[in-house]
């Protein structure tokens, strides 16, 4: 079991800039491999066709709202756990994880069964064409069979994290990544012959297709749940618990993750929702346009991962600092993170903009989708710096236990902005998936302006505690 390098997250005499590069760079380098299986895996499906593309595509935006409710779950345990670990209340640390443990086991079966009920029929919600259906239904079959340790994944990432080792995660989410492509190779393809430097020879192969990736996904996504609770329960840390504690619901436990991951889960379902809603827009388009959509998302992703890094650092160490009563510390750690984080993610919109179609061609031959990826790809990138605000700055505000606002910005930039524009813009004005995207571009300006000013105002310090007595009032 790897063992992370500690180091005091509130210890004044270290620069800040070493601290937040210490919590950052284990999470950029994971979401960059994660990223990477990612292209992967969207390549050897895309070269099955657009219809095998937008198979997939169907099903991603309702994948996405179940894996925001869990990070919402995850959310409300992990800013407890830093908390308390900066107030230096560790039995009430360890009584937190046991909670979070049960949640795992709860919401993971629950998960599991919901997409049993609904993945015969969510293809035919979004308007998908039926020779996409049956595909896109095993798939969200197969995915949402692996949701136990999923969800064992997403809390046990979460509050390591929080408690200031991002190394583990990164150490077996880097070997989740490698099963997962060596699973897609002989899951999604049939028996082929195959040359490598100039010897040939056959290589077995399942050629499952889009159920073959569905499967290779739960494989690994099953390794690394395990694994990560393993580290909860053998490796040495504040958050480790014995596997003979009590798991008896605390209901003042469950209340507080309430309280901070009500508003986190309903920010995601909304995002969620409005993504799904982009989703059915996109379909009525046409199959060429959702798998263009599918694919730039796809390959937009690699420009804000440093930004996942900053937020999880910023919700930490604000987290952390001030449960330790340093209020001028969470705030220039929260200043420094949105800092590098929108620097760096300019800098990648930048990249993205000069070789969207290079990146386009990573995943598909197809001339049509190719041209249209590329080209939605070049207008968000002009929204990086934006969506850079509106990533890490929410970042802050949960850790400082402020998680309503990130919400009211969702719900005005996605329902108030993106999908009404989208639409006037695709269909009255016959822009088509150019038309959504700019849609998409005017959402991020809203959200990362409306985060500034949230920070700005100082009061997200003192959420906390003004809800801790707002509730005894």
């Amino acid at each position: 079991m790897p063992l992370a390098k500690t180091l005091d997250l509130l210890d004044k005499s270290i620069p800040p800039r070493k601290i937040i590069l210490f919590l950052a760079w284990p999470t950029i380098v994971e979401q960059i491999l994660q990223t990477l299986v990612q292209y992967v895996d969207t390549a050897m499906v895309g070269s099955l066709g657009a219809t095998a593309t937008a198979a997939v595509a169907v099903g991603t935006s309702s994948i996405w709202l179940i894996n925001g409710v869990m990070n919402a779950v995850a959310i409300g345990f992990a800013v407890q756990i830093a908390r308390y670990i900066g107030a230096g209340e560790l039995d009430r640390v360890k009584r937190i994880m046991t909670q979070a443990v049960l949640a795992i086991a709860v919401g993971g079966l629950f998960f599991t069964g919901l997409m049993e009920l609904i993945a015969p029929h969510l293809p035919h919600w979004l308007g998908a064409e039926a020779a996409v259906v049956p595909l896109a239904t095993s798939y969200l079959r197969w995915f949402g069979s692996a949701y136990l340790f999923n969800m064992a994944m997403v809390v046990c990432s979460n509050v390591l994290r929080c408690s200031g080792d991002t190394k583990t995660p990164l150490f077996f989410n880097a070997i989740t990544n490698v099963l997962n492509v060596v699973g897609n190779f002989l899951l999604i393809f049939p028996t082929r012959e195959i040359t490598v430097f100039g010897s040939s020879f056959t290589m077995w192969g399942a050629g499952l297709g889009v159920t073959g990736a569905a499967i290779s996904t739960a494989a690994s996504f099953a390794f690394s749940g395990l694994a990560l609770l393993g580290a909860v329960y053998f490796r040495e840390s504040p958050i480790r618990i014995p596997i003979r504690s009590s798991y008896r619901p605390d209901k003042h436990v469950l209340r507080e993750v309430a309280r901070l991951g009500t508003p986190n889960a309903l920010e995601r379902m909304t995002l969620s929702f409005g993504q799904i809603a982009m989703t059915a827009l996109v379909t009525g388009i046409g199959t060429t346009a959702l798998a263009a959509h599918h694919l730039a998302i796809t390959a937009e992703s690699i420009s804000y991962l440093p930004c996942f890094g900053f937020s999880a650092a910023a919700t930490t160490l604000v987290a952390q600092a001030l449960g330790a009563g340093e209020t001028e510390l969470a705030t220039r750690y929260g200043r420094l993170c949105t800092i590098y984080g929108t620097v760096l993610m300019t800098v990648a919109g930048a990249l993205m903009f000069i070789f969207a179609r290079g990146l386009m061609s990573i995943f598909t031959g197809e001339a049509a989708v190719l041209d249209l990826g590329a080209g939605v790809l070049r207008i968000e990138a002009l929204a990086e710096p934006f969506f850079a605000l509106s990533m890490v700055i929410p970042g802050v505000l949960r850790g400082a236990g402020d998680t309503k606002w990130p919400f009211y910005i969702s719900v005005i930039g996605m329902w108030g902005v993106r999908l009404i524009s989208a639409y006037i813009l695709a269909y009255p004005l016959g822009l088509g998936l150019t038309g959504a995207w700019i849609g998409m571009v005017l959402d991020l300006v809203v959200r990362g302006v409306l985060s500034v000013i949230r920070f700005a105002t100082g009061k997200w310090k003192n959420a906390w505690t003004s809800s801790k007595n707002a509730k005894s009032a």
